[in-house]
């Protein structure tokens, strides 16, 4: 994720602030543009600074008010909601305490998620859809009550929007991270297969000389991974030992690691990173985030700015006590997987 500047000010913004806490000025975000702009109440709409056209008059998404959107609108469109809120099928009863913070932690990963999918260019308005889904409440009619993916519909369920519940589901797993970004970057990986795969004979054979057989049993497959484990050398083939349990799983936990990447990474250009190790004589591990990875098309040289930045940011969380923040080991196997989706995605940029 980039930085942003008041445009009143100057002051730095991240992407969910809803007002410069410099100047005091509103704040919205304009996703046509990609720009947070500061704004000049007008009564019934808002001027957006940063708006080259200086006729235009925007509102605020109406889940403003829900404090879960700063995006905008333009005044007069025929919808309250912003394209991002749009996606929306279900969202969790708001009658329900804790259902609001809940909500508004699903909706600051799905909006950055968007934001990801708006850089890449990817096709959205075409079946993607959320739902928001707490277990303890009546399922509404066609939902479902896990997580997951099924024809463009990703469920996330509200417990994994609690930080508690998140890491005791991840102890259970045996999984190494788990995050909602995570949740929503696999879960739309399924969707994009569905789009950008399956009726495409030559990328769908790409696909399968480097992750396999997509028409393996899945709900097989899955029984086996649960029921006896991963392969003994899952790592050598795969990001993750979910991975290793068929080979949709395996893209989707692929494209997640893509995101994870070239998201990080987008954050350290925006912050002008440098690493100079002061130990050491390994010059693999000095790097300049001077790329802007949503665009750069050399997958390598993307890869070489990632991995140093990744080792870096370990450490630092390890001198706070805390798990790394990138807990994981990318084989020639997998950096293979991630180029086939690097190059993929190139087409849409």
């Amino acid at each position: 994720m980039k930085i942003f500047s008041c445009q009143q000010c100057g002051q730095t913004l991240l992407f969910e602030n809803t007002q410069c806490q410099r100047c005091g000025v509103k704040l919205g975000y304009l996703p046509a543009s990609g720009v947070l702009s500061a704004l000049l109440d007008e009564g019934e709409s808002y001027k957006a600074l940063a708006d080259a056209d200086a006729t235009s008059r925007w509102v605020y998404c109406s889940n403003a008010a829900h404090r879960v959107c700063n995006w905008l609108l333009p005044a007069g469109a025929e919808t309250t909601l912003c394209e991002c809120c749009e996606l929306n099928r279900h969202i969790p009863d708001l009658a329900d305490p804790g259902q609001q913070e809940a909500w508004q932690e699903l909706e600051f990963a799905k909006h950055r998620l968007v934001y990801s999918l708006h850089r890449f260019g990817l096709p959205i308005q075409q079946g993607l859809r959320f739902d928001f889904i707490s277990t303890n409440r009546p399922i509404p009619p066609g939902a479902t009550a896990s997580t997951g993916h099924a024809s463009g519909q990703v469920t996330i369920t509200t417990d994994e929007a609690d930080s508690a519940e998140r890491e005791q589901h991840r102890v259970d797993m045996d999984e190494p991270y788990r995050t909602l970004i995570g949740h929503f970057r696999h879960e739309v990986g399924h969707y994009y297969w569905e789009q950008l795969l399956q009726a495409d004979p030559q990328r769908l054979q790409g696909f399968r000389d480097l992750f396999g057989d997509d028409t393996l049993n899945y709900q097989q497959a899955l029984q086996q991974h649960y029921e006896h484990g991963p392969a003994a050398n899952w790592q050598a083939q795969y990001i993750s030992a979910y991975a290793s349990s068929h080979p949709w799983e395996d893209w989707a936990e692929t494209w997640a690691h893509y995101f994870h990447l070239v998201d990080t990474l987008e954050t350290a250009h925006a912050f002008g990173l440098s690493l100079q190790p002061q130990a050491g004589v390994d010059a693999v591990m000095a790097m300049t985030a001077d790329i802007d990875p949503y665009v750069h098309k050399d997958f390598d040289e993307l890869l070489n700015r990632a991995l140093p930045l990744t080792f870096a940011v370990n450490s630092l969380n390890r001198s706070m006590g805390q798990p790394d923040l990138y807990p994981f080991v990318l084989s020639s196997k997998v950096k293979d997987k991630l180029r086939f989706i690097h190059n993929l995605l190139l087409e849409y940029r």
